[in-house]
């Protein structure tokens, strides 16, 4: 099990992300989340906001490096489009469904506070909560040719019933030629918390069966399709059947070739130690049914987490980032 560290003892990001260092989450008053009301945030010509498909509420973001979308329910990126390439680098199903309370195929999900099942309740959701409920909008900014928005999760009731913890969690979002999320969680309690979670990221590449995905080479991993089984990773992966994956132990950053659409996407991150690749293949995408036919073909999920092995304890006052920066390339 891993701890995460104080806000006050949290080490300086590399330059490469472009974050400063600061206070963890300081509970600033309530946003109140009608359009009305979010205008107070919009940044005009870069960042607006507007009622979306199933009654959801969407922030979008444009500026001259990229564009994004994000649903306010979950703090759901439903997608990211660097003004360089022809083609979106986070992928969204064009069956995707957009509805209160349920969860949305593609973009970048977060999977929080646990990873997959939870360990003693069956019943409860898989992957925890924070995807399918409000979230509201806490900041907004500009500067360096980058676009934010920082969101903050709104606990209510029926999210008490699943997590009794006191544990503040915010992501902030920032968008220019590259994509950046930064996860932060905070135990405000007086007993130390388990915690998993994850960025369960999309991404469009242009035949499934043409990607390479380098940077795990020699990690051990455990086989979702195989019972969990323990393996080790050689050379980098090539996909031809469902794939499911969480490799522990591994900060390095991932690389996707996809020769299809010539380029590199670089996955990188801090505050992570398992990284989860899945790709569901023809059969589980149809039953599924928010895929279209070939649909699965164009994404590969490479989700920065810590899960299994590397899951989380909070202790008292203790906050955790898990950051992650999304960029592309010509290959």
């Amino acid at each position: 099990m891993t701890s995460g560290t104080k806000p006050g003892d949290r080490p300086p990001f590399p330059g490469e992300f472009g974050w400063q260092n600061g206070a963890v989450i300081d509970l600033p008053p309530r946003a109140m989340q009608d359009l009305s009301s979010l205008r107070a945030f919009a940044i005009p010509g870069q960042l607006s906001f507007r009622a979306g498909a199933g009654g959801l509420v969407f922030a979008d973001i444009d500026n001259p490096g990229g564009s994004a979308s994000i649903a306010l329910q979950g703090a759901h990126l439903t997608g990211f489009h660097p003004k360089a390439q022809r083609e979106p680098v986070v992928w969204l199903s064009e069956k995707a469904r957009f509805a209160p309370g349920k969860s949305i195929r593609g973009g970048v999900p977060v999977c929080w506070p646990w990873f997959g099942a939870h360990a003693s309740e069956p019943t409860f959701p898989a992957h925890g909560f924070a995807r399918t409920v409000p979230w509201e909008v806490v900041d907004s900014g500009s500067a360096d040719g980058a676009t934010t928005i920082t969101l903050r999760l709104v606990f209510s009731d029926a999210t008490h019933a699943l997590w009794p913890h006191d544990t503040p969690v915010e992501l902030r979002i920032s968008v220019a030629d590259a994509l950046a999320l930064e996860l932060t969680t905070l135990n405000a309690g007086e007993a130390p918390v388990p915690l998993g979670e994850a960025l369960h990221s999309y991404f469009h590449v242009g035949d499934i069966a043409e990607v390479e995905l380098r940077g795990l080479d020699g990690c051990a991993y455990l086989d979702k399709t195989e019972a969990f089984a323990r393996k080790q990773q050689s050379g980098p992966l090539r996909f031809a059947a469902e794939t499911d994956r969480v490799y522990v132990d591994t900060r390095s950053t991932c690389v996707i070739d996809d020769v299809r659409l010539r380029r590199r996407i670089h996955v990188a991150k801090q505050g992570s130690a398992s990284t989860v690749v899945w790709t569901p293949w023809a059969d589980k995408a149809a039953a599924m049914g928010d895929y279209t036919a070939e649909g699965w073909r164009s994404m590969l999920c490479v989700e920065s987490a810590n899960a299994a092995d590397n899951a989380l304890t909070l202790q008292p006052g203790e906050a955790h980032v898990l950051a992650v920066r999304y960029s592309a390339e010509a290959l």
